[in-house]
C-alpha cells in the first residue's frame, strides 16, 4: 500500500535540501527523478532490484536507470508487475498528493524533461495543483508556473 502522508512528508523535508544518503545529481543532469524516487520510496518502502529494468538505488554507481531517468522511471513505473511502486496515467482531476506529474519542456524531442511530486492536488487544475521539485528546488509551486509543452499525470500505487 502507497503510503501518500509519508511520501509527501519527505518531498516537504528535503524539497530544499539532499537526503546525504542519496547523491546529487544536479552537476550531472539533474535531480528530480532522483527526488521523486526516493519521494516514491518514503511511500511504498520496497526497491527492485531487477537489473536494467528494475528501480532501485544502493550508490550513486549501482543504480537502475529508472531510479534517475524520467523516461525511464515512466516505463519502470508504467509495466511494472513486480515489487516496488506501479503507476497509471491519470487526469489532473484524479491527481492525489504523492503522485508524480512529467514535464516535456521540448516539443520537438518526443521525451520528458522532469519529474515533480504532487504535494497539494487543489481542484486538479494546473494553477491549484502543488508540486515539489529538485534540480530547480521547490516545494508547493503550482503546476501552472511551469513552461511546458505537455504533461502526464501518474497515479502511484505499490
Amino acid at each position: 500500500m502507497y503510503n501518500r502522508e509519508k511520501a509527501v512528508q519527505y518531498a516537504h523535508k528535503w524539497a530544499f535540501g539532499r537526503n546525504p544518503a542519496y547523491y546529487n545529481f544536479n552537476n550531472i543532469g539533474g535531480d528530480c527523478t532522483n527526488f521523486a524516487s526516493q519521494v516514491l520510496y518514503a511511500g511504498c518502502g520496497v526497491m527492485n532490484y531487477t537489473p536494467t529494468f528494475g528501480w532501485y538505488y544502493i550508490n550513486v554507481n549501482n543504480r537502475a536507470p529508472a531510479w534517475t531517468g524520467v523516461n525511464e522511471l515512466y516505463n519502470f513505473l508504467i509495466n511494472n508487475k513486480g515489487p516496488g511502486p506501479k503507476a497509471k496515467l491519470t487526469t489532473l482531476k484524479d491527481i492525489e498528493p504523492g503522485d508524480i506529474i512529467q514535464l516535456d519542456f521540448n516539443s520537438s524531442d518526443g521525451r520528458f524533461d522532469h519529474s515533480p511530486v504532487v504535494v497539494d492536488a487543489g481542484r486538479g487544475t494546473p494553477t491549484t495543483v502543488l508540486l515539489a521539485a529538485h534540480s530547480k528546488d521547490a516545494d508547493y509551486r503550482p503546476l501552472s508556473s511551469y513552461s511546458f509543452y505537455r504533461y502526464r499525470a501518474l497515479k502511484i500505487y505499490c
